[in-house]
C-alpha cells in the first residue's frame, strides 16, 4: 500500500513541491528498513512497519496536493506574466502609433494648457551635493491630454528619474485639429536649483 501510495505522487511533484517530495522519500526509507529489519527476525511484529506505511501515505498525499498548488501558482505567475507582457507590448504599440500621428504645436496649433502639475522631486543625494541644472524632455500627449510617453532631450544623470516621475503625473487640455483632439509632440525643460 505504501509503495501505491508513493507511486501517486505526481513525477512533477519535485518541481514545485521539493520539500513534500523529499519528506515522502524520508518515510519511504524508514519504511524499507524497518520492513528490512523485520526480515531478519524470528519474531516478527509489523505494528512500527503500519505506522511508517500510514507516515508514506500522508506524506504522499500531502506532496500531490501541495504539486497540485504548487503547480497552480506556477501556472497563475506564468498566466500573469503573459497579460504583463501583452499589455506592454500594446502600451509601446499605441506610444508608436501616437508618436507617428501626433501634431506639434506652431502655427494654427496652440500649445496646449496644462491642467495638472506636479512639481518634481528634488532627489536628497542631488541636493546635498549641490547638483543642479535643466533635464529638457520630450512629452507625447495622448488625445485626451495625459502624458503617454516621455523621453529626455538633455540629460543631468541625477535628476533624470525625477523629472520623468514628475512629468507623467502632468496633464493637459486636449489639443484640438479642426474640432478632433489630436496628440500631441512637446518639450519642456525642468529646472532643480540647489
Amino acid at each position: 500500500a505504501a509503495q501505491a501510495a508513493r507511486a501517486q505522487v505526481p513525477a512533477t511533484a519535485s518541481r514545485y513541491a521539493p520539500e513534500s517530495v523529499k519528506a515522502v522519500d524520508e518515510a519511504q526509507s524508514a519504511l524499507d528498513a524497518e520492513l528490512a529489519a523485520q526480515d531478519e527476525k524470528w519474531v516478527k511484529s509489523y505494528d512500527r512497519a503500519r505506522e511508517l506505511a500510514t507516515n508514506v501515505r500522508t506524506a504522499s498525499e500531502k506532496a500531490s496536493a501541495d504539486a497540485a498548488a504548487g503547480k497552480a501558482r506556477a501556472d497563475a505567475d506564468a498566466a500573469a506574466a503573459s497579460a504583463a507582457a501583452a499589455r506592454v507590448k500594446a502600451g509601446a504599440e499605441m506610444r508608436a502609433k501616437l508618436v507617428k500621428t501626433a501634431v506639434r504645436p506652431g502655427g494654427a496649433i496652440r500649445a496646449p494648457a496644462k491642467t495638472k502639475d506636479v512639481a518634481p522631486v528634488y532627489p536628497a543625494i542631488a541636493k546635498s551635493n549641490r547638483i543642479g541644472g535643466t533635464v529638457q524632455l520630450e512629452l507625447t500627449l495622448g488625445p485626451d491630454g495625459k502624458v503617454v510617453n516621455a523621453e529626455v532631450l538633455k540629460s543631468v544623470p541625477l535628476l533624470n528619474q525625477a523629472a520623468l516621475d514628475a512629468v507623467r503625473e502632468w496633464e493637459y487640455a486636449p489639443t484640438r485639429v479642426k474640432g478632433v483632439a489630436v496628440p500631441v509632440i512637446l518639450n519642456v525643460a525642468i529646472d532643480f536649483q540647489p
